[in-house]
């Protein structure tokens, strides 16, 4: 069974209560930059085996009456249509998701702020969607020079040149569907123009990665690396911190390249800097949480392997570049790994060698079995390897047939002479909606269907591309996909 290495209730506790006592450093308002993921952070629980993916809403709901939430959307996300990997939706749709999210949580969205606002159709046509939707929108612009150029940027050409957002509440949260959303700046521009108002405001920083507190090449601080590598942040000793204390932790450039900008900031407002160092900004607490560093090494290698196939396919899709898989190539050799290091991937490929090259995929269970899946002419290897993992969790032999052929044949019937479908095969959402119809009738069938919920967390590896469809039903069981960069077919459209 894979191991806890992450004590989530002591981070809660830990975390809120951090959180609550650098509110009370600063009297009034408080800009507290949330970085990574609010909601759903998968990457955290994935690395940090134990971490719930809610926890940081859960902590900041505690605190929700004296909050307001602003979303920061890069406009140059808008026109290339950045996908949110995990979700596989744009950012766009993701700030309408975040906001229904919050609010499903009682907590209140005051704005949406565009920033390196561009005047571009897409955005324009964006904007007015959100003002329909009744929502307050700004925009932050793109300023020349930054982040070095701190006369440029401290001035009204620079910060003053963006839309004031108006708040109404003592803390103010600042977050994104992703990183490079511009969080930083809209706290940065906050802070200018509080202070041209005579508005005495603070500023925090909330970042779960790269974890300050645990060395340099750490896999978990790699595995940050390798999830952002189309955004070339790198992690970095804190020399402010380093200078300043003699105590050496962790930050990543982007971050160290705008604490002197910050300190300017903060120099102009205070008269004083209350911070020595980036690291100092920060509120992050997970590293203390930590139980079982090993495990926790562990969980980080696997997911820099499924970041290197994730990145693969997007080359494959046009969506990455060549400098992001060469990137996470040299992670990978920091860390000692290789593709190979990934069970489910052997396994798959000799699974599609043995049926004469057609897609296969393979499936880790979380005691460590691997169980296969071939093509065949009623199911696609996804269904099939579904069915077989089900089979194999609920202790029924592998002779025993789930799903009859008397009952996929009029489904496929259907796919193909009624709804136009070129491939008969059942994808994964057509066997689980089958199969929970069998369970009604038959004992075994209903087994195998009680044994969903212990598919989480599993590891999944395809032969090929997989449909949106697969892709999206072993997302939706919790499972651990990747795949290798090829599609079954050579049409040029997939």
């Amino acid at each position: 069974m894979k191991r806890l290495g992450f004590d989530n209730d002591k981070y809660l506790e830990m975390q809120s209560a951090h959180i609550k006592e650098r509110i009370g450093q600063f009297g009034g308002k408080l800009y507290l930059e949330f970085g990574g993921k609010l909601f759903d952070d998968f990457h955290a629980s994935r690395v940090l085996p134990g971490f719930h993916p809610d926890s940081k809403i859960r902590m900041l709901a505690q605190i929700k009456d004296d909050a307001e939430i602003v979303i920061a959307i890069n406009a140059n996300d808008i026109v290339n249509n950045k996908v949110r990997a995990d979700l596989s939706i744009t950012y766009d749709l993701d700030v309408l998701r975040l906001i229904d999210a919050f609010r499903g949580y009682g907590m209140y969205v005051g704005s949406v702020v565009l920033t390196q606002f561009v005047e571009q159709s897409v955005v324009l046509t964006y904007q007015k969607k959100l003002e329909e939707l009744g929502l307050k929108v700004y925009r932050h612009y793109r300023i020349e020079g930054y982040p070095t150029n701190v006369s440029k940027i401290v001035s009204e050409e620079g910060l003053g040149r963006n839309e004031y957002i108006e708040t109404s509440r003592p803390l103010v949260v600042v977050t994104a569907p992703g990183p490079g959303s511009g969080k930083m700046a809209t706290c940065l521009s906050q802070l200018y123009h509080e202070h041209k108002r005579g508005v005495r405001a603070g500023y925090a920083k909330f970042e779960t990665f790269p974890i300050w507190n645990l060395p340099l090449t750490h896999p978990v601080n790699l595995a940050y690396e390798a999830a952002t590598a189309d955004l070339n942040d790198v992690n970095m000793i804190d020399p402010f911190h380093l200078d300043a204390y003699g105590v050496t932790t962790v930050n990543y450039n982007r971050d160290v390249e705008i604490f002197p900008v910050l300190n300017a900031m903060f120099e102009r407002i205070y008269g004083k800097s209350p911070y020595k160092s980036p690291t100092d900004m920060g509120v992050n607490m997970a590293g203390n949480c930590i139980i079982n560093d090993e495990a926790t090494k562990e969980a980080a290698r696997d997911e820099i392997i499924r970041r290197y196939y994730a990145t693969m396919c997007d080359r494959r899709k046009a969506r990455a570049t060549a400098a992001a898989e060469g990137k996470i190539e040299l992670l990978m050799e920091k860390a000692g790994i290789s593709p190979a290091d990934r069970p489910v991937v052997g396994a798959a490929l000799r699974k599609s060698e043995e049926t004469g090259g057609a897609p296969a995929v393979a499936i880790e269970l979380n005691d460590r079995r691997v169980i296969t899946g071939k093509t065949s002419s009623l199911l696609g290897a996804s269904s099939a390897v579904l069915l077989n993992a089900l089979k194999t969790l609920a202790n029924i032999d592998d002779s025993v047939d789930l799903l009859s052929p008397s009952l996929i044949e009029p489904i496929q019937d259907l796919k193909i002479n009624h709804l136009g479908n070129h491939n008969p095969r059942l994808h994964t959402d057509e066997v689980l909606i089958a199969l929970s119809v069998c369970a009604t009738q038959d004992e075994k069938a209903e087994l195998a269907m009680q044994q969903l919920e212990n598919l989480r967390d599993c590891e999944v590896h395809s032969t090929v591309i997989l449909s949106a469809v697969d892709e999206g039903v072993f997302r939706k069981l919790g499972m651990h996909l990747t795949s290798e960069p090829v599609y079954e077919t050579k049409k040029l459209y997939h």
